[in-house]
């Protein structure tokens, strides 16, 4: 594989916002702290908030996108990047509308990639995610060099090569596992996921609760019925594109899945639009129906 170098280290920062709250004004002032410019894409929010966002941008000095409608996270991810490219950025750094950035965590990014022995095929930087009311690190599985195996998009810093190289952001995805999707193609295409031990990004993970059943302890989700149908198809798609290449990751994965789904069966409300639309999507991941789906 062919080594990529990364001239300079000027970033764009890439916001998507759908209803966003009134704690996107501290996100953006924070990140523009750190960053040399900032790209807030909307999707599809309404009237008042996209007028709310104006001001801010005017104010504070980022440029926004707005889209009348839902075009799907990894769409507006694709519509940031393109930005930052025509803009002459070498680097790309994502954020969801409630994360919290930690100080000195770009720094901290690159000083992760500058210590990593290969650091010119390095294709994305992942970060830690702190629970911001308990403190907590967000568990996930890791590869033997320690990188993220499923890692998020939010706080990942990625160079804005590789989106030449191995294209953009699954937009048939529309939301959900559209960072897993991306990473499992950067691997594949031989490249590298680099993680930052140093780099907080305080980030709440939805709205989890844990059940206690006989001693046993069981945390669901809580994920609307519209995630669920969106969940279903697109970690099908996924598996059957990269069993053949990472068969141990993909069977780990589709076990804690599976696992997942039976407790937000089990735990959660509105149990019968969910199991419909998990039926649904199945259905849809099987037979290859991609993009935004109607009537969920």
């Amino acid at each position: 594989m062919k080594a990529v170098t990364t001239p300079d280290q000027s970033v764009c920062a890439v916001i998507v916002t759908y209803h966003p709250s009134s704690t996107i004004a501290d996100l953006v002032a924070r990140v523009l702290a750190q960053v040399q410019a900032l790209v807030v894409v909307d999707n599809g929010s309404t009237d008042d908030e996209r007028a709310t966002l104006r001001g801010a941008s005017r104010k504070l000095g980022f440029h926004l996108i707005e889209n009348g409608e839902n075009l799907g996270i990894a769409e507006a991810l694709n519509q940031g990047v393109r930005w930052a490219k025509g803009s002459s950025f070498s680097w790309v750094v994502f954020f969801d509308q409630d994360s919290r950035l930690t100080e000195g965590f770009i720094d901290q990014m690159f000083a992760a990639w500058k210590s990593h022995p290969c650091g010119e095929r390095v294709g994305s930087i992942h970060c830690r995610h702190i629970a911001p009311d308990t403190g907590s690190e967000s568990w996930i599985p890791r590869t033997q060099d320690g990188s993220p195996v499923f890692p998020m998009t939010s706080g990942s810093l990625m160079p804005v090569w590789i989106f030449d190289k191995i294209g953009w952001f699954a937009s048939e995805y529309f939301i959900d596992v559209v960072d897993w999707e991306y990473a499992f193609r950067t691997r594949a295409a031989g490249f590298l996921v680099a993680d930052s031990r140093q780099a907080k990004l305080l980030h709440a993970p939805g709205n989890p609760a844990e059940n206690i059943v006989l001693g046993h302890t069981f945390r669901a989700s809580h994920h609307d019925s519209l995630r669920r149908y969106y969940i279903t198809r697109n970690c099908i798609v996924f598996y059957r594109k990269y069993f053949r290449l990472f068969p141990g990751w993909i069977a780990r994965s589709a076990y804690d899945e599976v696992k997942k789904t039976i407790v937000s069966l089990i735990f959660e409300q509105n149990r019968t639009r969910k199991f419909r639309n998990l039926l649904l999507g199945a259905w849809d991941g099987l037979s290859g129906r991609m993009g935004k789906r109607e009537g969920l």
